[in-house]
């Protein structure tokens, strides 16, 4: 008997929006695996169960993209160090029978910077704009590579707030202010990195006074569409190096087609230029 096809996919609600199906399809095709990758729309209702049966769907496993990261992490039966830590968890595998669960977000993030953007981690003091789920990997990447204090500002003062109390135990110094004072603040980071969709779908951009900057700053947006965001624009008028977000969803996809396919896909300019080209024809 002949072992059939690796199967895998993404699982959200709404999920049609991802590009993960187009980013593992070329891998697959690039490297000649049998193999498929698919959009799992699971409705929130229906995740609990639908991961709790995880083994008869046929599936060697999946990314997990909002609104189930965290569900995915407290279900799984071996949750990697990393997605416990963030709670949230965004790849899954089968181990032994049994889901296990990690999450790549930090590796995107920091991968990405290290592309993109050598040296960046000479500096030590960071701003992160927003304090949502994507804001968690960040500070994680952030104190992994020997930030030492770490300014979260947010519309919500509270929000950013408890981000204070779920990383209480990292060795960097985390304080949160609120949106309109992260000038005062931004005068003495190393980085920026934005984590909002400030600027996108109608929403207000930022508004911040890049002309405080230091020259040597790098900005970053977890944002790739569109490439060059209002955030990353201003940064970029200002004479700071500044990196978008897609190379973090390209480098967070790797780990996990790696788990399923066997093989460890480059993250090089010709399958940036692929997804470029698609993100094109889409908006």
């Amino acid at each position: 008997m002949t072992r059939s096809a690796p199967k895998a996919g993404v699982i959200g609600w709404p999920v049609e929006h991802s590009l993960s199906p187009l980013i593992h399809r070329h891998w697959l095709q690039r490297h000649r695996l049998e193999g498929t990758y698919d959009l799992l729309p699971v409705a929130p209702d229906d995740i609990g169960a639908y991961l709790q049966h995880f083994c008869e769907h046929g599936l060697a496993g999946a990314n997990v993209t909002v609104p189930h990261k965290e569900t995915a992490c407290r279900i799984a039966g071996k949750v990697s160090d990393l997605a416990r830590r963030l709670g949230a968890a965004n790849t899954l595998w089968l181990e032994d029978g049994e889901l296990a669960a990690d999450n790549t977000d930090v590796h995107g993030f920091v991968a990405n910077l290290d592309e993109r953007a050598s040296g960046w981690d000479d500096g030590k003091t960071a701003l992160i704009i927003g304090a949502g789920g994507a804001a968690r990997a960040v500070i994680a990447g952030l104190a992994d590579r020997g930030f030492d204090r770490i300014v979260i500002a947010n519309r919500t003062l509270e929000r950013a707030t408890a981000l204070l109390g779920w990383f209480a135990g990292e060795p960097a110094q985390l304080s949160a202010a609120p949106l309109d004072r992260a000038d005062t603040f931004l005068a003495g980071a190393d980085l920026i990195v934005n984590t909002t969709s400030a600027g996108l779908a109608g929403a207000a951009p930022l508004a911040l006074d890049w002309s405080s900057a230091q020259a040597t700053a790098i900005a970053t947006d977890i944002v790739y569409v569109p490439l060059i965001t209002p955030f990353l624009a201003g940064a970029a008028q200002a004479g700071l190096t500044h990196v978008d977000g897609l190379g973090m969803l390209l480098h967070q996809a790797a780990p996990g087609f790696r788990k399923w396919f066997g093989v460890m896909p480059d993250i090089d300019e010709e399958l940036r230029s692929f997804v470029l080209a698609a993100l094109a024809e889409r908006h």
